[in-house]
């Protein structure tokens, strides 16, 4: 394997941000300090760029097995590496549901085939996803499952969410929660409020998440479980994880970019590519989100990356399927929408998203001898999203300019994206 050698950069170490050099061994960052002159090494020229751990996606769609029109690992891990990323959480909701151990053996030896990221699958918590009995948590757990979640639909019947925390908890496993109960958003395409009335369209109360999340802290409280509530939408799931962390619960919470960066106002003209559940909320839950992330309430940014075919999307914003996508330009979105500095910045893409996910080779700060998982970020370069790596188009991003470049992505010592490459040619 080639040395490479990161020439330049802000370094992001335990100790914080260092100017300096990385050298990257056999997988491995060899060692870290000014100046690192080594013959024949492949350099990299950092230009002052953050140089940290790579980017850990929670929560995406990668829809293999069964939705490849869609997207499929290799497309996705593609999209990923692009974005900075070096691991991620794909999502069970696939046909079928990865609900047995020998379906998510198939999605995490698919990923390494690609070999762009690590793709580590969470598994179901009901059987198919039905809602009805558990799922095989049991064989998930020995083929490296981690994580559970019916993700896409809640677990709305709260004795079989108890089962699954119990068992979870004496694993040690992470119970994910989609926070929106069924009930009080059914026929809701639209957050609740003065846009889904002008519009004259039914829409999904704020209270749909509350009501969740606040049932779920209460079985948490019984059980032990560790509990991560995915994409919180309001500025009142906010206000919950804050008190159950005050509390002392062994609770964690995402935010996607997309609630990050826009409101309910952005699908005033009901184009289907803001469609999302939960959906876009209001400015004073935006402004909670943003706040919640900084404050460490939220540990961690999450895509939620949800691709749907042109056709799919191509049709009234009623008919439309919920979900965007975002892989590639997640880091610059963070970027562009909050004044964080580096480190908070990494703990909340990199850090915190390995450490709830167990991905113990992931969101480690620069040092000898962690494995050379990590991207070089350009905080300050800007460009506008013409493209993507993505099988599906269904970005809200799109055509829209950001702040934040990710220049190179290296996954276990080997380049898996470069600003100055070809998609062909990366990795």
């Amino acid at each position: 394997m080639t040395d490479t050698l990161i020439r330049g950069g802000i370094v992001l170490t335990a100790e914080g941000p260092v100017a300096g050099d990385v050298l990257i061994q056999e997988g491995r960052v060899s060692r870290v300090g000014p100046e690192l002159g080594v013959e024949h090494s492949d350099i990299i020229e950092a230009g002052g760029s953050w140089v940290g751990p790579g980017f850990v996606d929670l929560h995406a769609h990668l829809r293999e097995p069964g939705q490849e029109h869609k997207e499929d690992i290799a497309s996705g891990s593609g999209a990923a590496a692009a974005g900075g990323y070096t691991a991620v959480v794909a999502m069970p909701n696939t046909e079928p549901p990865i609900d047995s151990g020998h379906l998510a053996r198939f999605v995490v030896e698919r990923g390494r085939e690609v070999g762009l990221v690590d793709v580590r699958p969470a598994g179901c918590i009901s059987s198919g996803r039905s809602g009805t009995s558990l799922a095989h948590i049991d064989e998930m757990w020995e083929a490296g499952v981690r994580m559970f979640t019916d993700d896409g639909d809640t677990v709305a019947d709260a004795g079989l969410l108890r089962r699954a925390m119990e068992y979870t908890a004496q694993l040690g496993g992470v119970i994910c929660q989609h926070a929106v109960d069924p009930g009080l958003a059914a026929g809701g395409h639209v957050h609740e409020g003065s846009v889904s009335s002008r519009l004259g369209m039914q829409g999904v109360p704020a209270l749909a998440e509350q009501v969740i999340v606040a049932r779920d802290l209460a079985l948490v409280r019984l059980t032990g479980a560790r509990y991560h509530a995915q994409h919180l939408s309001t500025a009142g799931g906010v206000r919950l994880i804050a008190e159950a962390k005050e509390e002392g619960l062994p609770v964690t919470a995402e935010v996607t970019p997309h609630h990050l960066a826009y409101d309910h106002e952005a699908v005033r003209d009901t184009d289907p590519v803001f469609k999302m559940m939960p959906p876009l909320a209001s400015a004073d839950d935006r402004a909670a989100l943003v706040a919640g992330l900084r404050d460490g309430v939220i540990d961690a940014v999450a895509t939620d990356h949800a691709p749907h075919a042109a056709h799919e999307k191509d049709v009234p914003f009623e008919e439309a399927p919920f979900g965007v996508t975002g892989l590639e330009w997640a880091g610059s979105v963070v970027r562009t929408v909050t004044d964080f500095d580096a480190v908070r910045f990494f703990e909340r893409m990199s850090v915190a998203p390995a450490r709830i996910a167990g991905l113990d080779d992931h969101g480690n700060w620069l040092a000898p001898g962690v494995p050379a998982n990590l991207v070089v970020f350009d905080p300050d370069g800007t460009f506008t999203a013409e493209r993507t790596r993505s099988r599906s188009q269904n970005s809200p991003h799109l055509g829209r300019s950001w702040t934040g470049v990710v220049l190179h992505t290296i996954h276990v010592g080997a380049t898996t994206w470069s600003e100055t490459l070809s998609p062909e040619t990366a990795a």
